[in-house]
């Protein structure tokens, strides 16, 4: 009997899978306890527009991080910082500083958690950071951080 998981089922598959399994065990276990449901025409079409959405998302995803990567590869951050005697900074430039940098001089939201510095900011200078916008495409950016 076909059936289409509705959860992750151990052996049989993942959710949104379309499997053929036993009837006995389709039947008494898969659709009794909520796992799967019977493959009918209506529900295939169901399981088609959902994977159709779901591609749709991904390149939505794809395209607004290729304009955000567009906007701001290769460019340059500037951040001001206090410092004390010696040019060292009170604390460090974190990876929410520079998010916040990028979204007010780019207009481009970015999570804090993809920006990867690629050493601690502690004094003036400039540095390099790679953020990363969907897999496989990040972009590269040039901090620039002076006395403010």
């Amino acid at each position: 009997m076909k059936v289409i998981l509705t959860q992750d089922v151990k052996g049989s598959g993942k959710k949104g899978q379309l499997v053929n399994v036993a009837d006995g065990y389709a039947k008494n276990f898969l659709i009794k306890k909520g796992l799967a449901v019977e493959a009918t025409p209506q529900a295939m079409n169901e399981l088609k527009n959902r994977e159709a959405s779901q591609q749709f998302h991904i390149e939505e995803e794809k395209k607004a991080a290729n304009a955000i990567k567009a906007k701001i590869d290769g460019q340059t951050v500037n951040i001001t910082a206090k410092a004390g005697a010696g040019g060292k900074l009170f604390g460090s430039v974190t990876s929410k500083e520079v998010a916040d940098a990028i979204e007010k001089q780019y207009g481009c939201q970015v999570d804090k958690k993809k920006v990867s510095l690629s050493s601690d900011i502690k004094s003036f200078g400039t540095f390099s950071a790679d953020v990363k916008l969907y897999v496989g495409i990040s972009a590269k950016v040039t901090i620039s951080v002076n006395e403010g």
